[in-house]
């Protein structure tokens, strides 16, 4: 129990930052492509509004000479290295030092006109033209090509100006800002498990001190329960014996016996809730098992005229414990027989393919609608009126799903057809000497 607690305690702690790690990452990285696109787009709108030129280069197409563009304002105080309004003014005034891009002008009937790579050591005229004729063709006047941001735009005239910014250096650092991002997740992952699994302990300490102090009152109070359910039985045969069968005494017998199924079905689940039940496992023949108790069950399917099928696979044995597997076959039918429609059918069907199937379905009036697993929660009942008739405590299926469990098998409920719910349980095939 204490390790199931702790490992579904680290699961959901490390799902939960996993999922924040996730969020923020791609939020950073987000933001800080979408800034390099819209930097990207600033400086060819720029360009494009200036003829293909950065503002004071037209007079000098080799590039601005320095002096020529306006200096930023001296910071006021010189001894603070970084100012927000100094690093602007700085990286405004050397954008067309840093900017590589090249542009190509064509006619309004599309054939080049000019073509300018002075600002761009990674393409030839050849190369240029080849990617601005490809550019212009496309549907889009914005996008990317190759490690190029691209913008195609028609003057007055008619003509075509297509420009394309090298992105190269801005690609490179939004993939080391991915790539450092995600090493940075996978460190703080790595010491948030280590940190969650050596608290883990502490953090459930107090749900698992509640379930062992629950745990050990219905051990105890199951035993407590045992010696005067039977004193009460041994009253009622005496009873019966000096004042003959009454519908009180028959009463109270009921009573015993459903109090009597309720104590025995608490102390298996508490059993089973245990790190490693203390049970013996042998080879059994479970064929053998679901025979007996499906025969044990047909007269009383017979007697409430319910519809009765067995088809059992000879001969199919399991590595398990025989009380608990016949305490599981029984419960089904129970809950089969209780639960069935008037004059409906029920049947009980085993199988070994891939797994060792035991089916036991039963029509009903109505199927719980939602998800069948809750079917399976301590106490649940789906109709308390008819649980109420047919005795019923909702904690068979409970106890049931605990057994498989223990087998390491599952138990699941199915919806087959509009008035058939059918329980199903699965047992690993095992290689066990018969």
């Amino acid at each position: 129990m204490v390790n199931k607690l702790r490992k579904k305690f680290v699961v959901t702690a490390m799902l939960s930052l996993l999922t924040i790690l996730l969020v923020m990452i791609g939020v950073i990285n987000a933001i800080n492509i979408s800034r390099t696109i819209r930097q990207a787009d600033n400086l060819l709108f720029m360009l494009a509004d200036n003829n293909g030129y950065f503002p004071g280069m037209l007079d000098d197409p080799n590039g601005p000479v320095p002096g020529n563009i306006n200096p930023p304002d001296r910071p006021r105080n010189p001894s603070i290295p970084f100012q927000f309004e100094m690093l602007n003014n700085n990286r405004d005034a050397e954008v067309p030092y840093q900017a590589r891009y090249f542009w190509v002008k064509f006619s309004s009937d599309k054939s080049i006109t000019e073509v300018n790579i002075q600002h761009t050591a990674t393409v030839t005229e050849d190369v240029a033209k080849d990617y601005a004729t490809s550019a212009l063709s496309s549907a889009s006047q914005k996008g990317f090509y190759h490690t190029y941001r691209y913008s195609v735009v028609q003057k007055e005239d008619g003509s075509y100006l297509v420009l394309f910014l090298n992105i190269s250096s801005e690609v490179l650092n939004a993939l080391t800002l991915l790539l450092q991002s995600v090493l940075v997740g996978v460190c703080a992952l790595l010491a948030m498990f280590i940190l969650v699994f050596l608290f883990s302990g502490k953090a459930v300490a107090p749900v698992v001190e509640s379930l062992e102090k629950q745990k050990r009152f219905i051990t105890d109070a199951g035993h407590e329960l045992k010696t005067p359910l039977a004193v009460i039985s041994a009253n009622i045969d005496v009873l019966e014996i000096e004042s003959g069968k009454s519908e009180w005494t028959e009463s109270i017998r009921n009573q015993v016996k459903r109090m009597t199924e309720l104590v025995k079905n608490l102390l298996t689940l508490s059993r089973m809730d245990e790190e490693k039940p203390n049970i013996a496992f042998n080879n059994i023949n479970l064929s053998q098992i679901v025979k007996d108790v499906s025969s044990s069950f047909e007269p009383v399917a017979s007697s409430n005229s319910k519809t009765y099928r067995v088809n059992i696979e000879d001969d199919i044995h399991i590595l398990g414990d025989k009380n608990t597997l016949t305490q599981l076959t029984s419960l089904l039918l129970d809950n089969a027989i209780k639960y069935s429609s008037d004059n409906g059918s029920i049947s009980v069907n085993l199988t070994k393919e891939k797994a060792i199937t035991l089916k036991v379905s039963n029509t009903c009036d109505t199927i719980p609608s939602g998800n069948l697993d809750r079917l399976f929660d301590r106490f649940y009942r789906a109709d308390s009126s008819r649980a109420r008739e047919t005795g019923g405590y909702g904690i068979g299926l409970s106890v049931a799903r605990a057994i498989a469990a223990s087998h390491k098998g599952t138990i699941e409920a199915v919806r087959e057809g509009n008035d058939t719910i059918c329980f199903v349980v699965n047992f690993p095939v095992q290689s066990v000497k018969k």
